[in-house]
């Protein structure tokens, strides 16, 4: 009986791992042992990088609340203060949406938190 080696099983393991490295360059993409240490890699990045993505977002729509409050006169931080104060309880996503979409609505955020009650 002849001996069975893992021709057919080691080729499909093989061009799984060349599919997901596609687009990579160089041997990266087109050797299994790159290509593997690569996936490796990229899949510490993209476990960390979806971590992070929620504090760029947070970052971003600080950014934005502090702009828009600063037209009105008023500082990020005694704006959400202010909030925090007059028990308006709204994230800062929605914040920031309202301050780019609907600034009507916004600026009467910035008059609660000024005046520091609801």
């Amino acid at each position: 009986m002849p001996r069975a080696k893992t021709g057919t099983v080691r080729r499909a393991r093989h061009q799984r791992i060349l599919k997901r490295a596609k687009g990579f360059w160089g041997l990266r993409s087109k050797s299994v042992r790159t290509a593997t240490q690569t996936l490796l890699n990229a899949s510490d990045y993209e476990y960390r990088d979806r971590r992070d993505k929620k504090n760029d977002f947070r970052r971003l729509w600080i950014s934005r609340i502090n702009a828009a409050t600063r037209l009105e006169g008023l500082s990020y931080s005694r704006f959400i203060s202010g909030l925090r104060e007059a028990g308006v309880e709204v994230d800062r996503k929605v914040l920031a949406d309202l301050a780019v979409r609907e600034p009507d609505a916004f600026k009467q955020l910035v008059e609660v938190a000024k005046t520091g009650r609801a």
